[in-house]
């Protein structure tokens, strides 16, 4: 099938993060997909070559491009349109469709499948969502219907991203080798964490709780506003207690831009995980290792019952949720001790459980060959 999916980037490393797995998702699958993004700057180290159209089967086009009749009229129509996130395809592009097929909107008149791809959370309302139909009231195409498709970890949602060969490159993944790539040479003893983050008010409890800690930590850095936040975290640190590192049992690796397959190895390689965001944490769920997620924070607080829904349905006790509600700023109380071996079990029992089900991208062309 032929795919038109469109993406607004607002979080630089979430919407488009998102969108380009399952681009390339598809691709694999033998599928046609053409990328309508407004900002293609972060493609160019999340998946390098998919903006010169190295990529078999995915094309990359500007946003703007979508209103371009004269190009449009060279394209073969698409099967299936997708908006992510709430963004809405340009008027124009929707009025060309109409006008090129005569459609109407009508029942037995032709527009491809048309999903309104949502934002991941394992909140109740998820699945009573998940597939309902949203007719188009007015416009060029009033009459047509749109379908929401809601990711989610049960079997009543959309699925999770997930590559048909991944647990097979997991299972060939050298730890060692990679991170000598990298130039890291794991010290013996030595614990890895990264770490992918927004500003969390606690970061400076956590760099004092990892130098204080009788095992060594090597802190793996993720590049842009992780990498600002730890530098002045340590810069106040050691202006304040210039001796918070005596024992130099924390070190630190500030990491350069990765591609999504080198930020998965990452993730693979590390044995706790600090990620942020929707596409981080679903990686971060298929690593199989103890993980932090910093959700993305709302004004309305909402996102406070999206990371409980989270985490009851990962099945946290209660050390995990105590710090993921620290890490996420739910109180004001002290970073509670990191407790791996408990919350790696919880981690590998959710893998093995969201593995039983039919992953994100099988779901949707499942979708879309039932409602055609």
């Amino acid at each position: 099938m032929r795919w038109d999916i469109f993406c607004r980037v607002i979080d630089n490393f979430g919407d488009i993060g998102v969108c380009w797995r399952l681009c390339a998702d598809l691709a694999t699958r033998g599928h046609h997909v053409r990328l309508w993004v407004d900002d293609t700057s972060a493609l160019g180290w999340m998946a390098p070559g998919a903006r010169q159209g190295h990529w078999p089967g995915v094309q990359v086009l500007d946003w703007e491009q979508s209103r371009d009749l004269a190009l449009l009229t060279q394209m073969p129509p698409a099967d299936v349109w997708v908006e992510s996130f709430g963004c809405e395809i340009a008027p124009e592009f929707i009025a060309f469709r109409a006008q090129s097929t005569g459609a109407t909107g009508q029942k037995g008149l032709e527009f491809p499948v048309w999903i309104n791809l949502e934002y991941l959370s394992a909140e109740a309302y998820v699945e009573r969502s998940h597939g309902l139909p949203s007719p188009v009231m007015q416009g060029p195409a009033q009459g047509a219907t749109k379908h929401f498709f809601y990711p989610g970890f049960t079997q009543r949602t959309g699925g999770l991203l997930r590559e048909t060969d991944l647990t097979a490159r997991m299972a060939q993944f050298d730890a060692a080798a990679w991170l000598a790539q990298q130039g890291v040479a794991r010290q013996p003893a030595e614990r890895l964490i990264s770490l992918f983050c927004y500003e969390p008010a606690a970061l400076p409890q956590l760099l004092a709780q990892l130098a204080n800690h009788s095992e060594p930590t090597r802190l793996m850095v993720t590049v842009g506003r992780a990498s600002a936040a730890v530098q002045a975290a340590v810069l106040d640190k050691n202006r304040l207690q210039p001796l918070w590192n005596e024992r130099k049992a924390l070190s630190i690796s500030y990491l350069p831009s990765f591609s999504q397959q080198d930020f998965d190895h990452l993730l693979w390689a590390c044995d706790l995980n600090f990620v942020r965001g929707e596409d981080s944490v679903i990686r971060a769920l298929w690593a199989g290792k103890p993980l932090v997620w910093q959700i993305y924070p709302q004004d309305d607080a909402a996102h406070h019952d999206k990371l409980d829904a989270f985490l009851d349905q990962l099945g946290a006790g209660i050390s995990l949720r105590q710090f993921h509600h620290a890490w996420n700023g739910l109180n004001q109380g002290d970073l509670p001790p990191l407790e791996l071996g408990p919350w790696a079990q919880t981690a590998q029992s959710a893998r093995a459980r969201l593995l039983q089900m039919d992953d994100l991208a099988s779901q949707l062309a499942s979708f879309v060959a039932k409602s055609r």
